[in-house]
């Protein structure tokens, strides 16, 4: 049974016409780019989960009345709107380290990890990136769910966040997004200029998919990083890399003092084992450090053949589970058999 008949059961949603199974399965159909959609609205996979399921369970209850006015696509993407206003009514916008203060000292005391909620957090690109025959819309999306664009999002006002996602990332018109927000072109135009306006600092050239020379980049990571070989990382880092450890506010820029960190506070690292993932259309590792304990959901920039950003994610509990991690590896060397030991 799937996600939303096992959601609705007994509450006579599956009492609606046509075949409950065939609904669900359109509906489902929708679910990755809702997703994608969502957590650009929220910056936490965690919420856009929820997210999708309330908008799937309302749409499920509703359907009866839907009459086909609009596309099924359009509706479920006014609920998930709907939806989403909803929960960023009066909450705090959720953002990076380095987008809350200046750049930590080594010796800085890494302090107290601030509530989940402050940060953006990453999301497995599977989650939220829906298939693109066009390679120009995939380099757009996975470009729109980069953790610093994401988090610039946060700073628009709930409804400009919308107008610029619908209008700039998913190409609707304005007069699409007019009438999902039951605005108007002119209104919704206003919104896309004040939002441009606020993001322009913001923009970066997109990302190519990973070529033979990043490729071979990240294969140098991993073996500097699992051998703790520190001037072999210094030769991967640019000079102004930066690295970030939420929940903690504290973040390093440069990779003197990075360096400096991993010798000397982030010692504990050495022996880990590093397992390739993808984030936020970013190449990406699950950090097991040694004894199999896991550590860290690793996101990583690349720029001019070098690493400008190393952010490590210290929720182990939840983003293990969510990119599908065991909760304890067993050779973090990488020798040996590398079978995961299934969390209990």
């Amino acid at each position: 049974m799937s996600e939303i008949a096992v959601d609705v059961a007994g509450d006579g949603g599956a009492r609606q016409g046509g075949a409950p199974g065939e609904l669900a399965d359109r509906l489902e159909a929708h679910r990755a780019e809702l997703t994608g959609y969502c957590y650009r609205m929220l910056g936490s996979a965690f919420e856009a989960e929820d997210a999708v399921q309330e908008t799937m369970v309302r749409a499920w209850r509703s359907y009866a009345r839907f009459e086909g006015r609009s596309s099924l696509r359009s509706w479920l993407y006014r609920i998930a709107t709907n939806v989403c206003l909803d929960l960023l009514k009066g909450s705090r916008r959720r953002a990076r380290p380095m987008d809350l203060a200046s750049p930590s000292s080594v010796d800085t005391p890494v302090g107290n990890g601030l509530p989940e909620a402050t940060w953006i957090g990453p999301v497995p690109d599977g989650r939220v990136l829906a298939e693109a025959a066009d390679p120009a819309e995939a380099a757009v999306a996975r470009e729109s769910i980069r953790l610093a664009f994401v988090s610039a999002l946060q700073r628009l006002a709930p409804r400009q966040r919308a107008v610029l996602i619908l209008r700039e990332v998913l190409s609707w018109s304005a007069s699409e997004v007019a009438e999902l927000l039951g605005s108007s072109v002119a209104a919704v135009n206003s919104a896309l200029q004040r939002a441009r306006a606020t993001l322009a600092v913001d923009e970066a050239p997109a990302a190519p998919p990973l070529d033979d020379a990043q490729q071979a980049l990240l294969k140098r990571y991993v073996d500097a990083f699992e051998r703790f070989d520190m001037e072999a990382l210094t030769a991967l880092l640019h000079e102004d890399s930066t690295l970030s450890m939420p929940p903690y506010a504290l973040w390093l820029r440069g990779r003197e003092d990075i360096v400096r960190w991993m010798r000397g506070p982030g010692r504990g690292c050495e022996g880990s084992h590093l397992v390739p993932l993808t984030a936020n259309g970013r190449p990406a590792f699950g950090q097991y450090r040694a004894g199999g304990e896991p550590w860290a959901i690793q996101v990583i920039e690349t720029a001019g053949g070098r690493i400008t950003a190393l952010q490590s994610f210290l929720d182990t509990e939840r983003l293990f589970p969510l990119f599908g991690l065991p909760m304890r590896w067993p050779d973090p060397s990488g020798g040996g058999s590398g079978e995961p030991v299934p969390g209990s």
